[in-house]
């Protein structure tokens, strides 16, 4: 009896992301980062907010909009209340939001990005079928991370080696999008998956 053994990961970023910006202050462009603070202006019943980043040079801040002339009601206390703490942690999910860089036309340095796969899940199907190996991995955002990079990495050998197995057909991926990746390879070609 043969099996199917499906793996979907996920990958997560361990840090910030890091914008790329001229920076007024050093005259050219420079890494901006993640300060893990935030600016509040209130103005009557009107609220901006600001995730404050940072020049790693001179520390000439950048302001990534959050809120702009917001209705304080608008706002749940409780997200109103981790600006003014300053929470380090709501500060690292805006940090993460992809959305919001791209309301802000700021532009992400995909270089410097630190990420992780996680393993979301594992099955293992029985029947008469070539042994096979799936893998799906979620890519929510959206990194440009070439496909065998991530299968490489997933699996624990090189690049080289899923190029190969690409070529010859060995290996086939199944899904190529931005924000999903699928593949399936027999186990008779590649029997190391951990």
């Amino acid at each position: 009896m043969s099996y199917l053994k499906k793996m979907e990961y996920e990958i997560v970023l361990k840090d910030s992301f890091w914008v790329i910006r001229n920076c007024s202050k050093c005259g050219r462009k420079t890494y901006f980062k993640n300060t893990r603070k935030f600016r509040v202006n209130t103005n009557g019943n009107k609220l901006d907010v600001w995730l404050i980043y940072q020049c790693e040079e001179c520390k000439n801040t950048l302001n990534i909009s959050i809120y702009e002339r917001a209705k304080i009601s608008f706002i749940p206390k409780e997200e109103y209340q981790c600006f003014l703490n300053n929470d380090e942690q709501f500060a690292e999910i805006h940090g993460k939001n992809m959305q919001l860089f791209r309301k802000n036309k700021a532009t992400i340095d995909f270089e410097k990005v630190n990420y992780d796969f996680i393993k979301l899940n594992e099955t293992m199907e029985y029947g008469d079928f070539d042994e096979q190996i799936v893998i799906a991995i979620n890519n929510p955002y959206q990194l440009k991370i070439r496909p065998e990079k991530q299968i490489a990495e997933i699996l624990g050998v090189s690049r080289s080696q899923v190029k190969k197995l690409l070529e010859k057909g060995e290996m086939k991926l199944k899904t190529k999008l931005p924000q999903f990746l699928s593949v399936s390879v027999n186990v008779e070609k590649f029997p190391k998956t951990d």
